[in-house]
């Protein structure tokens, strides 16, 4: 690219260093110093960068969602990597250069329930009405389930460790009830 030194000097047109230029909605679009370096840049009309390169021969690119969202990065040292969104503009799936990859889904209350990647690993969790997380599971082995009171605090927990705390919801609702266990009755009471 010929710097726009060069173009003004062609032109006999006086001028002074830094040479700066912004676009019609306010955003520097080129820079260039006494030194000869020089950038120029594209900006959408959110002011987001969308191409960019310098006199030493960096360059970017990036793409944007209707939401401003980035979606696209790629570069001059071959680095790369894309965003995909949902409509409540939680990502969804992300790859790169370097061949990761993951993946991501979520609830009807935006909370998180499934990542995975492509080293192997994931994990699962759900939500009570509430958005309190009540199981968490993965690619580990590990687990956990919780329960909540109507005050929103945690009243049970236990683990693939073997940790417990605190009584579980199905253990409490078997108080009262009667079973027969080889002809003999018995009465529960709670734990």
């Amino acid at each position: 690219m010929k710097k726009l030194s060069e173009t003004l000097k062609e032109l006999g047109i006086k001028f002074t260093f830094p040479i700066e230029i912004n676009d019609a909605n306010g955003y520097e679009t080129y820079f260039e110093n006494s030194d000869g370096y020089w950038w120029k840049r594209e900006c959408d009309a959110k002011g987001d960068v969308t191409y960019s390169e310098n006199s030493n021969g960096y360059w970017l690119k990036r793409e944007y969602d209707a939401n401003g969202k980035q979606t696209y990065y790629e570069d001059s040292d071959g680095d790369w990597w894309k965003c995909e969104y949902d409509a409540k503009g939680n990502e969804t799936y992300f790859e790169n250069s370097d061949g990761f990859w993951c993946k991501r889904e979520y609830g009807s209350n935006g909370n998180e329930t499934y990542f995975e990647n492509s080293n192997g690993d994931w994990w699962k969790r759900e939500y009570d009405s509430r958005g309190n997380e009540t199981i968490y599971e993965d690619s580990e082995g590990y687990w956990w389930k919780r329960e909540y009171g109507a005050n929103g605090k945690p009243t049970y927990y236990e683990n693939s460790n073997g940790d417990k705390k605190g009584t579980p919801r199905s253990a409490k609702n078997c108080e009262g009830k009667v079973v027969e266990v080889d002809g003999i009755k018995y009465e529960l009471k709670a734990l």
